[in-house]
């Protein structure tokens, strides 16, 4: 659980990038592999795949910022050190999902099946960032007494802000489950209609994140509730929603 990947000088590679890096390749390699799903083509992929990750860096580290604004009052210059972690997956999801929407229409494409696609990369992407998450030692868990409990470093800032107890190795579980979702994923496009892909993710996934954040420990509650339980609330109750609406509508399975 050391941040830092490799040193070339005086300067620091850290492995949150480093996994933010891998997670960008893997997510162009299957938009890549999928594209025929959503007659898309290599230019727009690759074109909604550079959007989507501005705009979703953007997106989380604004949404960061904001709900913890009180570390950068005094330290404004922080705002911009992303590569010290602090993102937030939500509010990137979000101003993603609206670039890409926009760029989608702008080119007359199928948002829905541009959304379909989209999955897989960003399941793969998100775990592989989660990774970056536990050895970057951010988005932890709470402290535990079971078998998988992980200890911070001695003397580093996961210690300082958690305690020296054994922690939930959340960042490590979420990666697992959107690995778990992107093979799923991956085939529930070639056998479901158009939109139930998008669907089941917003719907799988906020159960998921309801679930994941309870054995978090860095984040504040709001009438009870974390921010991502709330989101992750609206989220789920919505994909079920659309879920419904996508398979009563008449249109044929994806082939």
């Amino acid at each position: 659980m050391d941040p830092i990947a490799f040193q070339i000088g005086a300067l620091s590679i850290r492995w949150y990038g480093v996994m933010a890096a891998l997670g960008f390749i893997t997510a162009m390699f299957l938009l890549e592999y999928n594209r025929k799903f959503a007659n898309a083509s290599k230019d727009q992929c690759s074109t909604l795949l550079f959007l989507a990750m501005i705009s979703g860096v953007l997106g989380a580290r604004i949404f960061y910022v904001v709900q913890f604004f009180h570390f950068y009052r005094d330290n404004l210059w922080g705002i911009i050190r992303i590569d010290q972690g602090g993102l937030v997956f939500y509010g990137g999801f979000l101003l993603a999902l609206v670039t890409v929407t926009v760029y989608s229409r702008m080119k007359k494409l199928d948002i829905i099946r541009i959304l379909d696609i989209f999955v897989p990369a960003l399941t793969a992407a998100h775990g592989l960032g989660r990774i970056g998450c536990f050895l970057n030692g951010c988005c932890f868990g709470r402290a535990t007494k079971l078998w998988w409990g992980i200890k911070a470093p001695a003397g580093s800032a996961l210690e300082l802000a958690a305690g020296s107890a054994p922690l939930h190795p959340v960042q490590l579980l979420e990666a697992g489950e959107n690995f778990l979702l992107c093979i799923l994923f991956c085939y529930l496009l070639r056998k479901v209609k158009r939109g139930v892909v998008i669907s089941s993710y917003l719907a799988i996934y906020g159960f998921l994140r309801f679930f994941n954040e309870l054995l978090r420990g860095d984040n504040v509650l709001y009438a009870g509730l974390t921010p991502a339980q709330w989101i992750g609330t609206m989220l789920c109750i919505s994909g079920c929603g659309l879920i419904i609406y996508f398979q009563r509508k008449p249109n044929e399975p994806a082939a």
